[in-house]
């Protein structure tokens, strides 16, 4: 008989934007056929959009191990909790060179096989509030003030007229 392959499944955003300079907390999450093993791992790994080799980010095995080289040396940390099948790390200061697939890989033995989660990333640089846009709302702004003004001028006249007739009116009833 043949026994159905143990699995472990790994669950993570396809895409992702962030900001350049802004800190981004990578989800991943899991699921596993077998309980939670002490040999349990995670691996992250980045691949730049220039499909350059991959590059490892975080690994984790009973503890968390923070990288001694590389582009992520000290911008990643581990805010995951393995109770909660969550794996997840935050990247510190991200830079338009972060650009491209971070990748989550979990083992949980005897559950090895399974999927790898994937990310892409997208750093996108900060939008400012730029002088056209604030010339914009400015002029904007005074037309509908404009508009407001002459309504509430209208309204009063029209107000006024209608007491002006009733008066006209009442007076020419007493003669």
């Amino acid at each position: 008989a043949l026994w159905p392959a143990a699995a472990v499944e790994v669950h993570t955003s396809k895409e992702v934007d962030a900001v350049n300079g802004t800190n981004l907390r990578l989800k991943c999450t899991f699921s596993s056929s077998s309980p939670i093993s002490q040999h349990l791992s995670v691996t992250w790994n980045f691949q730049p959009e220039d499909l350059s080799s991959h590059e490892p980010v975080f690994y984790y095995l009973k503890e968390p191990y923070k990288l001694s080289a590389g582009r992520f040396k000290e911008r990643v940390t581990w805010d995951g909790n393995i109770e909660r099948n969550d794996v997840s790390i935050i990247i510190w200061n991200l830079q338009p060179t972060d650009n491209g697939t971070f990748t989550c890989q979990v083992k949980n033995p005897p559950d090895v096989d399974g999927t790898i989660g994937e990310v892409r990333l997208r750093v996108v640089q900060k939008v400012h509030f730029s002088e056209i846009h604030f010339l914009a709302v400015a002029i904007g702004s005074a037309c509908v003030l404009m508009i407001i003004v002459v309504t509430v001028v209208i309204i009063c006249r029209h107000r006024r007229k209608k007491a002006q007739e009733k008066r006209i009116q009442v007076a020419d009833t007493e003669l």
